[in-house]
């Protein structure tokens, strides 16, 4: 490849090797690999450095051509939960330094941190490197903490801390959507003209309508006649999975008739501190008396997932907060209409009444009349997976990374960085 550039991505706390749906790792992995993948066909080459959580991993792996993941020893590999991870800040920053080191002077333009314990850590190098820092912040504290879950534990103040500090060191802000943008003005007091709105993407090759829902649950081993829910996430309490099991039993208890027909796909697994969340989980769905109609599923991969999003009736997101929700827009994609809360950036990937539907609030009660009305009304569901498809369009990874390399180009065209134009 022809190279213009290189860029310095850090991701710390998870790594874009592992599968989303697990851990830490989510739609920020998918995020990250796939504009990585579209920048390097640009031509500009993308380290992606994360904290190696194994002493079998080699130190580069090439996930694209262009794309490398750099493997960076910082603290034990083992046993660190990503509250932990603040205290290894200063054992990132050396390692990315000592690895920076080895190669000539200026190997990077410019650095694009990930969530604000990457952008710590970039915040410094990109000091010393005297670079350009980007930073998206993907998830943040004081958004969270406003709309927490029932016993959910509040983002530490020192997060916050720590998220203001990187807004206040960034060269430029990437938002999801424009709500985030405002989050950012509004409760970090980002300077409104660094905050820029790049939309993430889907891949629309890969998720698509393919063979349809009869194909789907065939592949799958699921019932033909079935009225499929399905969740796909990280199973912890912000994401809401308790949501749509309690919503499942509140429509089982009105319409007996779909006891029969009604089945409940929970697709994740347990997420960060929240290891005992799959088992609370089915222990709710056994409590309710539902556990028959609810199936809990291991993540899928990036390859199947499809399948699972074409197999279903409805895909449900009853997050508490989300910056975007790949999950809404990779399933809209696939031809399945969303239901979704009206939080966030999910009022920007789903269009309300064309491609799902937006519920305001988490009431079970008031999920339930919502999908209830859409099983009753399959020639509705129609019109909002035909809405669903065109919605989708709008989103591609190739649309992210255009937009995302129009910022870089605004920074490295700046008087004391003219050596750079990405897009010339």
């Amino acid at each position: 490849m022809t190279t213009k550039g290189r860029i310095a991505t850090l991701m710390m706390h998870t790594s874009p090797l592992e599968q989303a749906g697990v851990g830490d790792a989510g739609g920020m992995n998918v995020y990250v690999v796939e504009s990585a993948k579209r920048i390097a066909k640009a031509g500009i080459e993308v380290d992606i450095f994360t904290r190696a959580n194994s002493s079998d991993l080699p130190d580069v792996v090439e996930i694209a051509d262009g794309v490398n993941v750099r493997h960076i020893t910082a603290g034990p590999y083992q046993g660190l939960s990503k509250e932990d991870l603040p205290s290894q800040m200063c054992a990132m920053a050396s390692e990315l330094m000592r690895v920076e080191a080895a190669f000539p002077k200026g190997r990077y333009d410019l650095i694009h941190s990930h969530y604000w314990i990457s952008g710590q850590v970039g915040w410094l190098a990109a000091e010393r490197w005297k670079i350009p820092l980007v930073h998206t912040m993907h998830t943040m504290a004081k958004v969270k903490n406003l709309a927490l879950a029932e016993n959910e534990k509040p983002e530490p103040v020192a997060r916050a801390i720590g998220e203001e500090q990187v807004v206040n060191a960034a060269s430029a802000l990437i938002a999801n959507t424009y709500a985030e943008a405002a989050n950012l003005v509004g409760l970090y007091n980002a300077c409104p003209d660094l905050v820029h709105v790049v939309s993430p993407g889907v891949d629309l090759q890969r998720f698509s309508p393919g063979g349809g829902k009869r194909e789907a649950r065939t592949r799958l081993g699921l019932p033909k006649d079935a009225q499929i829910l399905t969740f796909v996430g990280r199973l912890q309490p912000h994401k809401g999975p308790e949501v749509l099991i309690r919503t499942a039993a509140e429509l089982l208890t009105h319409t007996q008739s779909l006891r029969s027909k009604l089945l409940v796909l929970i697709i994740g697994g347990a997420s960060g501190s929240g290891i005992n969340e799959l088992n609370r989980l089915k222990e709710l769905a056994n409590w309710l008396g539902i556990s028959e109609s609810v199936r809990f599923i291991e993540p899928a991969s990036q390859d199947n997932l499809p399948d699972w999003y074409r197999a279903s009736d409805l895909v449900c997101v009853p997050s508490h907060s989300e910056s975007f929700g790949l999950v809404a827009i990779e399933a809209q994609a696939c031809g399945t209409p969303v239901i979704a809360a009206a939080v966030g950036g999910l009022r920007t990937a789903i269009a309300d009444g064309f491609s799902g539907s937006l519920v305001d609030g988490h009431d079970p009660k008031a999920w339930s009349s919502v999908i209830s009305r859409l099983l009753n009304e399959p020639q509705r569901r129609i019109l909002l997976s035909m809405g669903a498809l065109e919605h989708s369009k709008r989103f591609g990874w190739e649309n992210t990374a255009r937009g995302t390399l129009d910022i870089y180009d605004q920074l490295l065209s700046k008087p004391n960085n003219v050596s750079k134009r990405f897009l010339a």
